[in-house]
């Protein structure tokens, strides 16, 4: 076993342009990108689980109120992602512009890539706000119901990721790493390499991030009483997501721009902007650990 796992350690690193992997579906007239898929996938399947969760028993809104909830979480994915990026990640994009395509502000150029996973979960937050308030729904049921669906949005995401060879980790030398190009691998380009070894954090967090959360939290909602004590399944949520962010994070290399912040700080900024979600987690557990569970047979509102 120890020769196997020496003899492991000793062979070449995985070249990630050796995959063969293509960053879209070329359908003629334009290419489909996957991480414009991810996004797409990770809605439609959050609002399909929403959708067959409001048949259960003591459901906090009605099927029409889903359908102008993920319409709205859909605006606010992509518009907080964005800004959240330009905000936390690049301040820069707010007053760039370039005259190499028919869009020259590149806070507005969301081909180019850059979403901040935070900003995104505030701007969705913001939707269920806005549609809880409309509606007179109670909130916080709303973000359990609506949370459980979430990490399959973050499993295509980082999958996504990893096939755009974007998004790589820090230098490594454990027998899984691999060679990453400098840039975005894009079809009909070469892939150069300073040669060295990364970690696949990608996978990691499609690993932690998305899977182990996804199954966490569908065997909290359907396998548990979980979804009547209000809160607890957004707490867990927002628990989750953070610890595994934070923890991902020491394998992930901080953006470029960022790279000084976090040597100087010694975490980077996707682990500070984590530790409030933690702690806010936390409450609202315990929140809901201590508020009496509502019964099974609760109406939805018409």
């Amino acid at each position: 076993m120890l020769s196997l796992l020496a003899a492991s350690a000793a062979a070449d690193p995985i070249q990630f342009s050796s995959l063969g992997l293509k960053t879209g579906i070329e359908l003629g007239f334009f290419t489909l990108r996957f991480y414009s898929l991810a996004y797409l996938l990770g809605v439609i399947f959050a609002y399909w689980h929403t959708s067959r969760a409001l048949k259960e028993p003591g459901a906090p809104m009605a099927q029409r109120h889903a359908d102008d909830l993920f319409f709205y979480c859909t605006l606010g994915v992509i518009f907080g992602g964005r800004l959240g990026y330009a905000t936390f990640y690049e301040p820069a994009l707010w007053t760039t512009f370039a005259n190499d395509s028919w869009l020259s502000w590149r806070l507005l150029r969301l081909w180019e890539g850059g979403m901040s996973f935070h900003g995104g979960l505030i701007g969705v937050t913001v939707a269920m706000a806005w549609i809880s308030w409309r509606e007179k729904l109670n909130f916080i049921r709303v973000v359990d119901y609506v949370a459980v669906g979430v990490p399959m949005g973050m499993l295509l995401g980082r999958l996504a990721n990893f096939v755009n060879g974007e998004l790589w980790g820090r230098a490594t030398d454990v027998p899984w790493g691999m060679v990453f190009c400098d840039g975005i691998a894009r079809e009909g380009v070469k892939c150069a390499t300073t040669g060295i070894v990364r970690h696949p954090s990608q996978l990691y967090q499609a690993g932690l991030e998305g899977l182990a959360m996804l199954v966490i939290m569908l065997a909290l909602f359907w396998l548990t009483r979980a979804r009547y004590r209000p809160g607890l399944l957004a707490g867990v949520f927002t628990i989750g997501m953070g610890a595994s962010r934070f923890i991902n994070e020491f394998f992930r290399e901080p953006d470029q721009q960022l790279a000084d912040f976090a040597a100087r700080t010694g975490l980077s900024m996707g682990q500070w902007l984590t530790i409030p979600l933690i702690l806010t987690g936390l409450i609202v557990v315990i929140y809901a650990l201590r508020k009496k569970p509502l019964a099974a047979g609760t109406a939805a509102p018409a």
